[in-house]
């Protein structure tokens, strides 16, 4: 398979869905047309997109486990890889939690080396617009304004399914899978002879994760990655600084244009959210929400986990929102207010699925008995099951959000004409500052 004028820049997989918006935002908000399809669209939905020079999927993997991956990654990324692209991006969290049970990066980067068949894997998780940095295989991430290494991160060290415990990447990564993983640090990145140390590198090791500081070291590490691409497409592995990266490339070489124009949708009257999200970012933006005149709302999340309660549960709150949105105010349910409690409490990963899809049913629901245009779901994993039962086919950017990064409002488009044209931001747990919901109702998004 060779390369075609035709072809996208990139094609990507996240492995949740605000990793996927996240991707998404990042790179039309550089003026490449993106589209994130739900799931792998057929030949009329691909191409009423077929202007699109970059197309994603928008998967669950990070709460999936690796038997899941084989089974579903495995088709996601050959379909992908189908499309041609120059390089196909499997995203993750920029946090980059995972472990070898639930949502291991380390399988899904075996699944794409066998598929792309290539050596010296690009793995890219530092982006220092989302505050994001990785300094001799070190991450580091920001909260409330101060910098943590990840495993000492108020927020990712404590995280109910997946806490990080450790900093150095590679030896996060090695519980997860046996390829060899070298490291291009920041003093071999500003060397003259950088490109042959490269070279050599991906010789002998499976993959190559470059650390990523600042704007200087982004650029370095996106001109590696466009130049060590195979001639027939590669993979690559990390967080949207993937897009970062590759975006100073693609404006240096003078393949994309300037950046375009959005439009400010303007305020609405009314908006519902949904929150499974466990962090104290959220619970704050909850707290805050209520003060400023949302109506709010605690769903019991055992009964909702559990299939004979969860109708009796969804009803009652469906019958209270619905009273408070015919009242002309905003609502937000949610299921927990911080990290101690909520879906920490529960076992397996099946409950939080269960919890997502009904958080998403109960947001479908609201939004055809009352006509929403504009509707938030906050919680990474939860956003991806969320959206299963909001019958949306495809996402476009509707309005990046630069006090957010990673977070874009976003148009919806589905075959059902109450869908189609909804305005959704989903939101990851530890995004946003704590007026992210009043700001979505009233388009102060600048």
């Amino acid at each position: 398979m060779t390369l075609k004028d035709s072809a996208p820049l990139i094609t990507f997989y996240g492995d949740d869905l605000t990793g996927s918006t996240d991707a998404m935002e990042a790179l039309a908000g550089q003026g490449v047309d993106t589209v994130l399809f739900t799931a792998i669209p057929d030949d009329a939905l691909l191409t009423r997109f077929r202007h699109c020079r970059a197309i994603g999927l928008a998967g669950t993997s990070r709460s999936e486990s690796p038997a899941w991956m084989d089974q579903y990654l495995t088709p996601a990324l050959a379909w992908l890889r189908e499309r041609g692209a120059a390089v196909c991006h499997y995203k993750t969290c920029s946090t980059f939690d995972s472990a070898p049970e639930v949502g291991s990066i380390g399988r899904a980067l075996e699944i794409g080396h066998r598929i792309f068949d290539h050596d010296g894997v690009p793995i890219v998780v530092g982006a220092p617009q989302l505050r994001r940095y990785t300094a001799f295989g070190q991450l580091f991430a920001a909260a409330q304004g101060e910098v943590y290494r990840i495993d000492r991160h108020p927020i990712m060290s404590r995280h109910p399914v997946t806490p990080m415990h450790e900093a150095d990447l590679r030896r996060h990564l090695a519980s997860q899978t046996e390829l060899t993983i070298g490291l291009i640090d920041l003093v071999t990145l500003a060397e003259s002879g950088v490109d042959a140390r490269v070279d050599a590198a991906r010789l002998h090791h499976a993959a190559l994760l470059y650390d990523v500081l600042d704007s200087t070291s982004q650029a370095a590490v996106g001109r590696q990655l466009w130049r060590t691409r195979p001639a027939n497409g590669g993979f690559m592995v990390g967080s949207s600084g993937v897009e970062y990266a590759l975006l100073a490339e693609w404006r240096r070489l003078g393949l994309i244009e300037a950046p375009p124009t959005f439009s400010n949708p303007g305020p609405v009257d009314r908006i519902a959210v949904v929150s499974g999200s466990c962090s104290e970012t959220t619970a704050r933006q909850i707290r805050h929400a209520e003060a400023q005149g949302f109506h709010a709302l605690r769903l019991n999340v055992a009964k909702l986990a559990d299939e004979t309660q969860a109708p009796t549960e969804l009803a009652t709150a469906r019958e209270q929102a619905l009273a408070a949105l015919g009242l002309g105010r905003s609502v937000v349910l949610y299921t927990a207010l911080g990290p101690d409690a909520g879906l920490a409490t529960l076992p397996g990963n099946n409950s939080a699925h269960a919890i997502g899809r009904r958080l998403g049913e109960l947001l479908c629901d609201l939004v055809r008995a009352e006509r929403l245009t504009r509707v938030v779901v906050a919680g990474g994993d939860t956003s991806s099951h969320a959206i299963q039962e909001l019958g949306i086919q495809a996402l476009t950017t509707c309005l990046p959000l630069p006090q957010t990064p990673g977070s874009p409002l976003c148009t919806a488009h589905s075959t059902d004409t109450t869908l189609d044209g909804l305005q959704v931001a989903f939101k990851g747990g530890q995004v946003g500052d704590d007026a992210f919901f009043v700001r979505i109702r009233d388009a102060d998004l600048c």
